[in-house]
């Protein structure tokens, strides 16, 4: 391998650098890689790329944030400090510019959020997928990765199965753990673990909280969703709408404390959530609302006829042994606070992100790991966790841009070299061979 910042290579043949998982991270780092003049083949384990960032856009794809950039990157918490630099460098403006260049506007919602005009992920997946071709860039799907040989070649599985792939520089993009039946199944941790990589080990993130309903509140309330309510677990709150799933509760603001809700279980067992089904209105005025109840009235009538729904008297019936509290200020108490015992969260299976991965220790600033010259390690893979709201796809685009752009510099190529893509060719690449027909093998100058 050539040393970081080596000659220039204008005059031999392109390097091949290969880029392992077609999420969004993988994808931007093919892209950087291919603009600088890389010869790129993405490796990708499903049967088509960009199964998690699909299914993201089926409720409407929330691309980014508008908030501050300050306060964009604290929402990254323990990582803000390490990422910072990766989200300067490819803030929410640069990603909205992006989705213009691919012919999707974006617009901020009322909450803050950005999203493109379609809502979808599909016409940027499909536009952005174009362009790459046009670069030249291969996607090789059903090719699972399987660590490195001991010559350090790449190990990969492909429809005829195993063979080894020598590489001038490589991207892992792999994602996570969660959602593993879209492709990110976490089994890259082992493999970069017995190369003497440090990974924190992999845990659910912005995942349900764990609730062992009664049965009865279970079948009559499952699936259905509770407005505008604010959680609070200790100092933390999180404001917006939950909905009672079968094993708990589900919904952003749920997400946003699921950090701290699985570090206090795995801690103590279990821990208490509260929550407010009437944020917006205080305790005083509850109680004084309240205190109308006549005499005869039940507590179902008299709660649905102040404006409670079924569900949420349902909750409070399940916050409390021993029924309903009749008197007011009591029961404004339980509407303001009512105590949840969670047992843990939903598991990586249906989380929609993940904590841990890849030490930013084991990394240099350009994310090459310092153990293994030339492989680069981008997106969910990093150790860091954040909430929903756009920040997982913006770290995820930052972090595959800093890692195409640092293996180009280790390659000697000009990261940030405009390249203006060739028009369309209509001939169709072997996925193991790249678009003129060569096998993208190593070139002769940058192999070991």
């Amino acid at each position: 391998m050539p040393p970081r910042g080596g000659p220039s290579i204008s005059d031999a043949e392109a390097p091949f650098c290969a880029v392992i998982g077609a999420g969004p991270a993988g994808l931007f780092a093919a892209d950087a890689l291919a603009r600088a003049g890389a010869h790129v083949v993405i490796y990708e384990h499903k049967a088509s790329p960009a199964r998690k960032f699909l299914m993201a856009g089926r409720g409407g794809l929330n691309i980014t944030h508008s908030e501050s950039l300050d306060r964009f990157i604290l929402r990254y918490g323990a990582g803000a400090a390490r990422l910072a630099p990766f989200v300067r460098a490819w803030p929410p403006q640069a990603l909205r510019d992006f989705c213009a260049e691919l012919g999707e506007t974006t617009f901020v919602g009322s909450s803050g959020r950005v999203f493109p005009a379609s809502f979808k992920a599909t016409p940027l997946l499909r536009a952005w997928l174009a362009r790459l071709s046009r670069f030249g860039v291969v996607i090789a799907t059903r090719h699972a990765f399987m660590g490195f040989a001991e010559s350090g070649a790449l190990r990969l599985i492909g429809p005829e199965g195993e063979f080894t792939r020598k590489f001038d520089a490589l991207v892992l993009a792999l994602g996570g753990a969660s959602w593993p039946r879209l492709g990110s199944d976490g089994a890259w941790a082992a493999r970069l673990g017995a190369q003497g990589v440090r990974v924190t080990p992999l845990a659910a993130a912005n995942s349900g909280a764990l609730i062992e309903w009664s049965a009865i509140f279970r079948s009559d309330f499952e699936g259905q969703p509770i407005k505008t309510v604010l959680l609070r677990h200790g100092a933390s709150v999180a404001r917006g709408d939950v909905v009672v799933t079968r094993g708990g509760l589900e919904g952003g603001a749920v997400y946003a404390l699921s950090s701290q809700l699985r570090a206090a279980t795995q801690k103590h067992g279990e821990t208490t959530l509260s929550i407010d089904l009437r944020p917006d209105t205080t305790l005083e005025c509850l109680a004084r609302k309240l205190s109308r109840r006549l005499p005869k009235q039940s507590h179902a009538n008299f709660l649905r006829k102040a404006g409670f729904s079924k569900v949420e008297i349902g909750l409070m019936r399940e916050s409390r042994t021993g029924g309903l509290p009749r008197d007011a200020e009591t029961l404004a108490a339980l509407i303001k606070s009512a105590p949840l015992t969670v047992t843990g969260v939903a598991g990586l299976e249906r989380a929609i992100s993940t904590a841990g991965g890849v030490s930013f220790d084991e990394l240099d600033d350009d994310l090459m790991l310092k153990k293994l010259p030339g492989v680069f390690v981008a997106g969910e893979m990093l150790d860091y966790d954040a909430p929903t709201g756009g920040y997982l796809l913006q770290a995820a685009f930052a972090t595959g841009l800093a890692a195409g752009r640092g293996a180009a510099r280790y390659l000697g190529l000009s990261p940030d070299q405009p390249v203006t893509p060739p028009e369309p060719d209509l001939a169709v690449a072997s996925p193991l061979q790249d678009p003129d027909g060569r096998s993208p093998e190593t070139s002769d100058k940058y192999s070991a």
